[in-house]
């Protein structure tokens, strides 16, 4: 085997980027121009809590890595230093994460993305990071739901009050 180290390195990353393009959720380009080493080092622990991943790639790896996968629309994204974030569960949690970095680090630049098939913009990342946790959805959910059989159980607790006290007027006459 005569092939050079840093080829076979880019091979390696070419894999890394097809492997995690199966069980994702969303990809999401991410620009990092002038951010520090810790900088990026926090980056990736936050997005590892939301179980996202920050994948940094020469430019070129990525965009034939993508190529090859068919994600096309993604490529236009990647320019100057840049990385992957691939998000593997929920992508609104991954969005939270990257908007309040990007909001403390001039560095970061959101480019784009892909949300299963869904093309994303910088605008409709920073609209999924405004969004509600999915617990707070939930929570509003269960009490829509609620709301109308708390009316129903007030509404008849209501009317058995003035039955039972009906017969008690009816009782004390007697």
């Amino acid at each position: 085997m005569n092939m050079k180290i840093g080829l076979l390195i880019k091979e390696d990353q070419e894999t890394k980027i097809k492997d995690s393009l199966k069980d994702t959720q969303a990809v999401l380009v991410v620009g990092y121009s002038g951010l520090s080493s810790p900088s990026l080092s926090s980056l990736r622990l936050s997005l590892k809590n939301s179980r996202a991943t920050f994948f940094v790639v020469k430019n070129s790896v990525a965009r034939r890595a993508l190529k090859e996968r068919g994600l096309d629309v993604l490529i236009r994204s990647i320019d100057g230093p840049c990385g992957l974030v691939f998000v593997k569960d929920e992508p609104v949690d991954a969005s939270k994460v990257l908007f309040k970095f990007f909001k403390e680090n001039e560095g970061l630049k959101l480019a784009g993305g892909l949300l299963k098939d869904r093309i994303l913009e910088k605008k409709d990342i920073e609209e999924m990071a405004k969004l509600p946790s999915r617990e707070v959805l939930r929570a509003v959910l269960v009490a829509t739901l609620s709301f109308p059989l708390f009316g129903l159980v007030r509404a008849i607790k209501y009317n058995l009050n003035k039955f039972v006290y009906c017969l008690e007027q009816k009782e004390k006459k007697e």
